[in-house]
């Protein structure tokens, strides 16, 4: 029995790196998990991986930044196993576009992939999340979990689209904490520093390329930043997740927590 078990969870772009991690880690402890992404077979293969034979684990197909999308993808989850009880808000995209840039539907992309993708799945996910009462005696309330960055703590050159969305989630995050409390619902942030994923890597050869420097130089240089000298992997951040998704976190709401090996620090 893990500390999750049966209860059902929404990991939105799943199908790799952090929220395939973390789709992982609540089905390791029990959760009955969807997985979305915008690419069918690859999210679909993802949950394969995750659960061969699936029934405990399913992928489906769905723009978070589409609201009939997003709400039938809800209605199909619900349908199938009734309310979810777990919403991880993951699905995003970075991309570094100078201010000069006139590339309008890039940063309109960024902040849509985000804070609308965000928005839409929570609202429609919240329709039919069991609340829970102080009077219930339960602790086992709904969990918001919403995947910011330390790019919503400080700011990048020329990445003023991706800071603006992820510090957006905060304060998202911290108002909806105040909206649903009454419901027993909690809602976070977590803000992870470097971690090894695809994203990242892009951004260190796109930086790199603008600093005339390799993606091997820039990566050590950002590594001197950390003080615990290591990027971090996916894994550390999904246990982070399970941990706020659990009953042992129930005392937690409209927190921003960072995981960034002491990052925001240097």
């Amino acid at each position: 029995m893990g500390i999750l078990q049966d209860r059902v969870a929404l990991v939105t772009g799943a199908s790799r790196g952090i929220g395939k991690a973390i789709a992982q880690a609540l089905a390791h402890e029990g959760a009955k998990v969807a997985l979305c992404a915008r690419n069918a077979e690859a999210v679909r293969k993802a949950a394969d991986e995750i659960s061969p034979g699936g029934g405990r684990v399913l992928g489906f197909r769905a723009d978070v930044t589409d609201k009939a999308d997003v709400r039938n993808l809800v209605q199909t989850v619900v349908a199938r196993w009734g309310p979810i009880q777990i919403l991880v808000n993951n699905a995003g995209i970075n991309a570094r576009i100078p201010i000069e840039s006139e590339d309008d539907d890039r940063w309109r992309a960024v902040l849509d992939s985000a804070l609308l993708g965000t928005y839409y799945a929570t609202r429609e996910v919240l329709r039919s999340m069991p609340s829970h009462t102080q009077t219930d005696g339960l602790v086992s309330g709904g969990r918001v979990i919403n995947l910011s960055s330390i790019l919503g703590k400080f700011g990048v050159p020329a990445y003023t689209a991706y800071c603006t969305a992820k510090h957006g989630i905060i304060g998202f995050t911290r108002a909806l904490a105040l909206e649903v409390a009454g419901r027993g619902i909690t809602v976070n942030a977590v803000c992870p520093g470097w971690v090894e994923t695809d994203m990242a890597a892009l951004g260190m050869r796109e930086t790199a390329e603008t600093m005339g420097i390799s993606p091997e130089e820039f990566r050590r240089q950002a590594l001197a930043a950390v003080p615990i000298q290591r990027i971090l992997e996916p894994k550390e951040i999904a246990d982070l997740v399970v941990y706020l998704a659990s009953d042992a976190a129930a005392g937690m709401t409209g927190q921003a927590i960072n995981i960034c090996g002491g990052q925001v620090m240097s």
